[in-house]
């Protein structure tokens, strides 16, 4: 949609305009307020796993999934700390989208250059090598399916928010490594934008992609829980 999309809109007495859903969505269904890596806190929290049992497992040589959770939150922390820096600039960002099935979209950014599904890896001082739908890391036997997933899951978000919102709505991919050594993408990556931890400002300077009005109703739809059942 470009800039000069201007969708009807309300407006109260000094002239602004407004969403009325918003007005009337429960706090329970809100997301607005959900901090970076909300999904990963609860689960850490309803770990039933204690510290010595924590303890025990990392000297057998196992790896708790609470450890895991862990380095997954410090990643989605970094980068939903940098996309909050972006809001002074007319942008807005809705943290952890639980979609059926137990996906999640860790962080929603829309504003003025369109609408991003951004996903946060860490990188464990790692090189890291992005190819078409999978990514390998160094310290890692095997490589993991996350490109194929933020590719999944932004597909889902596109179809739930042009539905909800009555015109169509596309959700950019894009993976930010965190903390890697170094990054090599596969040039044959074409549609998942790949970033590390440094560069997600450059989100921001993007443009003319969607008129105040309707990034205004992309975030009101998108940060109602209830839309997300039906992804």
């Amino acid at each position: 949609m470009g800039v000069r999309d201007r969708p009807d809109g309300k407006r109260s007495a000094n002239g602004k305009s407004y969403d009325p859903e918003r007005l009337f969505l429960p706090p329970d269904d809100d997301l607005a307020p959900n901090r970076p890596g909300e999904t990963l806190r609860a689960r850490l929290d309803a770990s039933g796993t204690g510290r010595l049992g924590l303890v025990c497992a990392r000297l057998l040589g196992r790896r708790p999934v609470e450890d895991v959770w862990r380095r997954a939150l410090e990643a989605e922390q970094r980068v939903g700390a940098d996309l909050e820096e972006l809001t002074g600039g007319g942008w807005e960002v809705v943290h952890s989208i639980v979609l059926p099935g137990d996906a999640v979209i860790p962080h929603l950014l829309i504003g003025p250059g369109g609408v991003f599904g951004i996903a946060a890896l860490p990188g464990r001082r790692a090189r890291v090598h992005v190819g078409e739908t999978l990514v390998r890391l160094s310290r890692e036997r095997q490589p993991w399916p996350y490109v194929r997933q933020v590719r999944h899951d932004t597909t889902r978000a596109s179809m739930v928010l042009s539905r909800g919102c009555g015109f169509l709505v596309r959700v950019r991919p894009v993976l930010v490594l965190v903390g890697a050594e170094s990054v090599e993408v596969a040039p044959a990556l074409e549609d998942v934008r790949v970033l590390r931890d440094t560069e997600v400002a450059e989100l921001g300077a993007a443009a003319g992609e969607l008129h105040p009005q309707r990034a205004d109703r992309v975030h009101t739809v998108a940060r109602n829980r209830r839309v997300w059942l039906w992804a």
